[in-house]
C-alpha cells in the first residue's frame, strides 16, 4: 500500500472505514473525518483547503467519507449537515466542526494535533 501521509484518504467501504479508525487508534494520531457529498457546494469549496492541510500535517490522518456512498457510517456518527468534520483521538470524538469554516477547522486541528505532539519528555539530571 502506498504511503497515505500527506493526503486525504477517500473512504469507500465500511471495512476501509473500520481499518482507518483502527489505524488511528494504534498510531494515537488525530483522525480528521470530512463527511462530504458530491452535490454540496461548501464541501467542494473546502476540499482543496483540506488537501493542503493534509500535505502540511503528516502527523494527522485525514479521511473523506461521502455520506451518500456510506450512509450507515454517516448515520452512526450523527452527521446531519455537510460538510461535517469529526475529530477522533484514540477512538473517541474529541471535537466537531460543522460547515466549511477554514479558520475553525485549522485551529481545531492544531489544538488536538498539538496534544499528541507535546508529549512529556523525560529529563534526567546529571550530577
Amino acid at each position: 500500500m502506498a504511503s497515505e501521509e500527506g493526503q486525504v484518504i477517500s473512504c469507500h467501504t465500511v471495512d476501509q472505514w473500520t481499518d482507518l479508525l483502527q489505524k488511528g487508534n494504534e498510531s494515537k494520531k488525530l483522525v480528521v473525518v470530512d463527511f462530504t457529498a458530491s452535490w454540496c457546494g461548501p464541501c467542494r469549496f473546502i476540499a482543496p483547503i483540506l488537501t493542503e492541510m493534509a500535505k502540511k500535517m503528516t502527523d494527522v490522518i485525514f479521511v473523506k467519507v461521502d455520506v451518500d456512498e456510506l450512509k450507515s457510517v454517516a448515520e452512526d456518527w450523527a452527521v446531519e449537515a455537510m460538510p461535517t468534520f469529526v475529530f477522533i483521538k484514540e477512538g473517541n470524538i474529541v471535537d466537531r466542526v460543522v460547515g466549511a469554516k477554514k479558520d475553525e477547522l485549522q485551529s481545531t486541528i492544531a489544538k488536538h494535533a498539538a496534544k499528541h505532539a507535546a508529549a512529556p519528555v523525560a529529563v534526567t539530571a546529571t550530577a
